[in-house]
């Protein structure tokens, strides 16, 4: 049986951890594709949401139907609204649009709808000088409120390939679906 000397060994082992390392390198930056079906799941989870709109109206949003702008990079929402006076009997229903740009939080590993206003919004049997009115308490609200409703959750083992460990890094839109760009965590 012939022995090697020491330092073939050890060449050995730095030429395999080299290799290895060199895999690792090989596993970039990647895109994950999210498709709109997926999206409309995760929001139809998360709604109807109430807010408390400067204490004398209770806001209702509901059944949010999501649609991409791939020409944009943008989505839009179209929502169903109740408004309610907190002193009154009657409300009103009617239905808002409302569109964002789509930001990663690096941190909580989520995509989420940023810079919202509202594009559209209409109530059934309100007069339009208070339709403007409430059209413009809601585009200040519609940031506020759908803050913290993010359109992906994403787990650390789902961003975890190849024994690498990804981080979100941007995102972009095509029709259909969302590709959100992701590459391995320093």
């Amino acid at each position: 049986m012939t022995t090697f000397p020491r330092y073939v060994r050890w060449l050995a082992v730095l030429l395999c951890a080299a290799i290895l390392g060199a895999c690792t390198t090989l596993i970039g930056p990647r895109q994950i594709e999210i498709p709109q079906a997926k999206l409309q799941q995760n929001l139809d989870r998360k709604f109807p949401l109430h807010q408390r709109v400067l204490g004398v109206l209770e806001l209702e949003l509901r059944h949010p139907q999501l649609a991409i702008q791939a020409e944009n990079d943008r989505v839009a929402l179209t929502l169903d609204v109740q408004v309610t006076p907190l002193l009154a009997r009657q409300g009103w229903q009617g239905s808002m649009v409302l569109s964002g740009r789509l930001k990663v939080d690096t941190a909580r590993n989520l995509v989420y709808l940023s810079d919202a206003h509202v594009d559209r919004f209409a109530m059934q049997g309100m007069d339009e000088g208070r339709q403007n009115q409430l059209a413009s308490v809601a585009n200040l609200l519609s940031e506020s409120s759908l803050r913290d409703v993010p359109l992906q959750t994403f787990r650390a083992e789902e961003l975890r390939y190849g024994g690498v460990q990804f981080a979100l890094t941007g995102i972009s839109t095509r029709p259909g679906a969302l590709l959100v760009k992701v590459q391995p965590a320093q």
